[in-house]
């Protein structure tokens, strides 16, 4: 059965013109009406895109697994910054797979092109297209993919949402999808850098059991140069043996464990965030939390703060030799009321082992007609 909705005259409307047919009276401005057919045979689907991250800087990450190519487009960039594809390979070969046993062995160069937003060398203010090709493309190692679902992979909730998925190697699912947010990373850091000599570090503290102890690494002096002098990037060279051993003892059985990532964020201006539902936090929070195999966030003392009194976690004031309001210590973790206070924001993000692993599991077919196992997949 068919409902109407009739909307009320607009202000300063007109009536309708006689002489009009009644169809185009009917379209005129003083009544519209509307006829919807609700679909009884129909589930409910909210069809939304979600690869749009920011409001002023604006970040659209695009391309899947083993399709053509993944990549990114900045949006608010000021202009007239120098930049270069040189600025953005540093990052994305970093982010590169294969670099080591104890990543995946995925052979890619990921070297981006940059096709708009820059000319003669500086940024002109309008959108910033990067683009980096996938060269090692192997859809038909995920041929099996098409007919059963993965454990713990998005297989089944993609098929659940949309009805079709990319079987080759999960699509927007893969880990591949970062490539975008890495080159737009390195936007956004050259631009903190200039303005405000921001400085952005994440280092791997924990791999499932071997937990780097607190204070261990010094905040205020670790560098880059510590965090990359290792395989798994944790600046203390003994807990990175210890880490690299846990990881080389689940590789070889072909399983897999989790760890913890933690990111500072050095000389962050004062005042970022704003209150209740834009917390400088809670930003963090989306945005990382967006990240593949992600399982959980804590800034500040994190969870570990609810084993403190409040004279425990308060962290007292003090005006500093330059005359500047400081915090003796940073259980706020740099953000107090959901904006920056100048001090180091910290934060620690949790990862899953990986799901993609070489022991067989049990699964189900896409069509529900057997129980089947999923393949060694990579």
């Amino acid at each position: 059965m068919a409902s109407s909705i009739t909307s009320k005259p607009f202000l300063g409307a007109t009536k309708p013109n006689s002489s009009l047919s009644p169809d185009l009276q009917r379209l005129s401005f003083s009544s519209l009406r509307i006829s919807i057919k609700p679909r009884t045979h129909k589930k409910l689907q909210i069809q939304a895109a979600g690869s749009t991250f920011g409001n002023y800087f604006r970040v659209t990450t695009f391309g899947e697994s083993h399709g053509g190519g993944v990549g990114c487009i900045v949006d608010g960039c000021p202009p007239r910054i120098p930049l270069s594809e040189a600025d953005l390979q540093g990052d994305l070969d970093r982010r590169r797979p294969g670099q080591s046993r104890i990543t995946t062995p995925r052979k890619e160069t990921d070297t981006c092109r940059i096709y708009s937003g820059v000319s003669e060398g500086v940024t002109t203010g309008t959108p910033i297209h990067v683009l980096v090709p996938n060269t090692d493309q192997r859809g038909h190692d995920y041929k099996e993919m098409s007919i059963a679902y993965r454990p713990s992979h998005a297989d089944a909730t993609y098929d659940m949402k949309y009805g079709v998925r990319a079987v080759q190697g999960g699509g927007r699912s893969s880990a591949r999808e970062t490539i975008g947010r890495v080159a737009s990373g390195a936007i956004a850091k050259k631009i903190l850098k200039l303005f405000s000599g921001t400085e952005v570090l994440a280092y791997v503290s924990q791999v499932h059991q071997v937990v780097l102890p607190d204070g261990s690494v010094d905040h205020d002096t670790v560098t880059l140069d510590q965090i990359e002098s290792n395989i798994v990037r944790c600046p203390n060279p003994d807990y990175a043996e210890k880490m690299i051993a846990a990881i080389d003892a689940v590789r070889t059985r072909g399983n897999s464990i989790g760890g913890v990532v933690t990111c500072i964020v050095r000389n962050a201006p004062r005042g970022l965030g704003s209150p209740v539902f834009d917390k400088l936090e809670a930003e963090l929070a989306k945005a990382v939390m967006s990240l593949p195999a992600t399982k959980g966030f804590e800034f500040g003392s994190g969870f570990a703060g609810t084993l403190l009194t409040g004279s425990e976690h308060n962290d007292e004031f003090y005006t500093d030799e330059h005359g500047r309001i400081r915090t003796r210590t940073n259980r706020s973790g740099g953000i107090q009321g959901g904006i920056s206070n100048g001090e180091i924001i910290n934060m620690r993000v949790a990862f899953k082992p990986t799901a993609t692993i070489e022991e067989t599991a049990h699964s189900d077919s896409r069509k529900r007609r057997d129980r089947t196992t999923s393949p060694r997949s990579s």
